[in-house]
């Protein structure tokens, strides 16, 4: 049976995330994958809040949040002093996450190296099959896909396959 288009991205993402995981410990750093967005989008602006840190790293705010929380426990971020607005409570890299981000971005400069090599293996670049998919995503959600797919207007009961039971 071919797996879900769900199921094979997260298979694709775990064996992605886990080599990636693996090469920052062998390079003697405890970081995970998921933080590389947020760290990303502090290293373009300093001091962020969770809505920006979303909007700079294309995830949502949820993700935000709660990789933000991770990352704060390990000591790669700390609170920031809110410029105009205490309500925002805007995000910094932490002394630890800034002598962090050279060794990191010479970490990622190998990850794009090995996703290109990956890419050349491919018939179709896999970085430009993701980024058609966000696209068409963007402009009209899977959620609108699901709900307009034939299957999705019919009755359960015709969906589902029936069986002739015999009478005794």
């Amino acid at each position: 049976m071919k797996a879900g288009l769900g199921t094979q991205l997260r298979h694709l993402l775990d064996l992605l995330d886990g080599d990636v995981e693996a090469a920052y410990r062998a390079q003697g750093m405890d970081y995970r994958p998921r933080f590389t967005p947020v760290m990303r989008a502090l290293s373009q602006e300093p001091v962020c809040t969770v809505n920006r840190i979303a909007e700079l790293a294309h995830i949502t705010q949820p993700s935000a949040t709660q990789t933000l929380a991770l990352m704060l426990q390990v000591g790669l971020v700390e609170p920031a002093l809110a410029l105009a607005d205490a309500r925002t409570r805007p995000v910094q890299l932490s002394a630890q996450g800034r002598r962090l981000l050279p060794k990191l971005q010479r970490a990622w400069q190998a990850t794009a190296e090995a996703a290109q090599s990956l890419d050349a293996e491919l018939h179709y670049p896999l970085s430009q099959l993701l980024g058609e998919a966000i696209e068409c995503l963007e402009r009209e959600p899977f959620g609108a896909r699901i709900a307009r797919a034939p299957a999705a207007a019919l009755p359960p009961a015709v969906r589902r396959p029936t069986t002739k039971r015999s009478r005794p």
